[in-house]
């Protein structure tokens, strides 16, 4: 036979006592706080609702005969000031009659007790009180379990799980945020795409775990360069890694380019396979252009991508784009 868990105990509730006669409130105070709660008093309408938007009791007790402004106003003004959350209103009244408890439960009220209240009814209507309490907590509780999940899962969607890069899908989502920010704001944009040379040779001579940590260098090479805060370093597929450098025009995109590769020749990882270098190396394409209205995420990934097969075309180890018909080594030599 499996145990009985016992119910978790009862939370103390914070209570407003809304009543004009101060004998009135002293006596029922007495009575709420010798049961564990806290109490905090309104001798008035207004007054009342001040605590109540300030304080955000977990129950009001509310008198309905006060001078002024009755409470049956005080209920549904206090209904009117709650954003989306719900506290339970008893009035206290020595009004008996069907149409009271009728115009109390109209204007915001959850029960109706009639004065003199006795101690055994109030404390058995406070104890149903903590126990919706406690559900209302376990429900928030819940609720911010949820939460806490659905915002992990989000990031797991949007991230490579090997080099903690925004994965794919993510960088289709900047991708279009750029070419949108760009076109509005006529910015160049700069788009690259770049391949790790040879890797299926590394991968072959070195086992896939070092071909994984070579990866996770790489992805933290290329997100150490990219110092601004709005590029965005992703890895696109594979050995493939993509970077959006809003803001970046054609010469910029170069000496990017080549900060890169000196990073890359100082960072020296082995690759004894490669028929390029002695070390991992890099080639990439790189298309800029101010967005207009025709330009799509597919055109400048195509242009992006075509500015790759041309570097490796010439030899790899070099970035090329098609906008100024040059690569990096070409303009190394140049230099």
């Amino acid at each position: 036979m499996q145990p009985i868990t016992p119910p978790a105990a009862l939370p103390p509730l914070l209570i407003l006592v809304v009543d004009d006669q101060a004998s009135s409130r002293s006596v029922l105070g007495a009575q709420l706080n010798a049961a564990g709660h806290q109490v905090i008093e309104a001798d008035s309408a207004e007054t009342a609702l001040n605590l109540f938007r300030q304080e955000h009791p977990d129950l009001v007790l509310l008198d309905v005969e006060m001078p002024g402004r009755d409470g049956y106003w005080v209920a549904s003004q206090m209904r009117a000031a709650e954003s989306g959350g719900w506290t339970p209103i008893v009035f206290l009244s020595s009004r008996d009659q069907d149409q009271d408890l009728w115009q109390g439960i109209e204007s915001g009220g959850d029960d109706y007790l009639v004065k003199p209240v006795s101690g055994t009814v109030l404390q058995a209507k406070l104890r149903a009180m903590q126990r919706l309490r406690r559900m209302q907590l376990r429900l928030i509780e819940l609720s911010d379990e949820l939460r806490a999940a659905n915002e992990q899962l989000t990031k797991l969607s949007m991230e490579d799980g090997l080099t903690g890069l925004p994965n794919r899908r993510a960088f289709d989502a900047r991708l279009q945020q750029e070419i949108q920010a760009a076109q509005r704001d006529k910015q160049p944009l700069t788009l690259v795409l770049c391949d790790i040379d040879l890797f299926k040779a590394y991968n072959d001579s070195l086992g896939h775990v070092d071909g994984d940590a070579c990866l996770q260098r790489i992805a933290q090479l290329l997100n150490e360069t990219c110092r601004r805060p709005r590029d965005f370093a992703a890895r696109y597929g594979g050995e493939e890694f993509a970077l959006i450098l809003p803001g970046t025009p054609r010469s910029g995109a170069m000496t990017f380019a080549r900060a890169v590769l000196r990073s890359l020749e100082l960072t020296a990882i082995p690759h004894q396979q490669s028929t390029v270098k002695p070390f991992v190396t890099l080639s990439g394409g790189i298309t800029t252009c101010i967005p207009e209205a025709g330009t799509t995420l597919e055109g400048l990934l195509r242009r992006a991508d075509d500015a790759l097969y041309t570097a490796k075309s010439r030899g790899r180890n070099r970035f090329f784009s098609f906008e100024m018909q040059m690569d990096t080594l070409e303009q190394r030599a140049a230099g």
